[in-house]
């Protein structure tokens, strides 16, 4: 009998059953396989000749750009990056063979710059029933000295709330008393680090003259109960499959 066709590489390794589960439990994982140092190189001088030319849309801290938005719909070598087997094959450990990536939220590459002020704790979602799976990909080695992203183990389990940012001023976060509990992630140039949406996160402060550029990127299944797409969300790997029952 004829095997059915995959369009993922067979040399790509998946993620263990263990790594599957600390993913559930913890709340993040560092994938394994790191985006080709030719591809970061790319994608820098993409970041930077945007940054040059000042191509909207963009936000500024000052006279600082320090995002590029809507990176999708920029040079190729992001949507290269973002929808390569390297990222796809893991995630669809995670999320089964029907893979959206979500055009309204992330979608964008970050130059944290120096300062000397942390970025305060948020969430990509405030609920779980509309869960999202987040992939930064760091173009930079990431440290404690230049702001490598913290996270708060475990708070994806905890309950939703009606804010994005600023948890930690939440009374209900303050009762936990869990923001003490954040720990850094240092990861490599090319390093992507999945985490779930609900998990508390920010950036680290940068306390060096350079950036710490990464790019982020929102992932989700496939509606099974949606309608006709919306435009918001791009199907990149499988297809998009009805189940409702009406």
């Amino acid at each position: 009998m004829a095997q059915p066709e995959t369009n993922s590489p067979a040399l790509t390794p998946a993620l263990t059953a263990e790594q599957m589960r600390l993913f559930r439990h913890n709340g993040f994982l560092q994938l394994e396989e790191r985006v080709p140092e030719d591809l970061v190189v790319r994608l820098r001088g993409a970041i930077d000749t945007d940054v040059a030319a000042k191509v909207q849309p963009l936000v500024r801290d000052g006279d600082r750009v320090v995002r590029l938005s809507q990176v999708l719909d920029r040079a190729p070598v992001f949507r290269e990056v973002a929808t390569g087997p390297l990222v796809l094959d893991p995630l669809e450990a995670l999320l089964g063979p029907n893979i959206e990536i979500v055009r309204n939220r992330h979608n964008h590459a970050t130059l944290n710059v120096a300062s000397t002020r942390s970025d305060h704790f948020h969430r990509d979602v405030v609920q779980w029933s509309r869960g999202m799976l987040t992939v930064i990909f760091y173009l930079e080695e990431t440290n404690l000295d230049n702001g490598c992203t913290q996270v708060i183990p475990g708070t994806h389990m905890l309950p939703g709330a009606g804010v994005l940012h600023r948890l930690e001023e939440e009374d209900w976060v303050a009762a936990a008393r869990v923001t003490g509990q954040a720990v850094p992630v240092p990861m490599p140039a090319g390093g992507m680090l999945a985490i779930d949406s609900l998990i508390f996160h920010r950036i680290g402060p940068n306390r060096t003259d350079g950036t710490r550029t990464s790019m982020t990127i929102g992932y989700r299944s496939a509606d099974e109960l949606a309608g006709e797409p919306d435009g918001k969300a791009e199907l990149v790997r499988g297809e998009r499959v009805y189940r409702g029952n009406d």
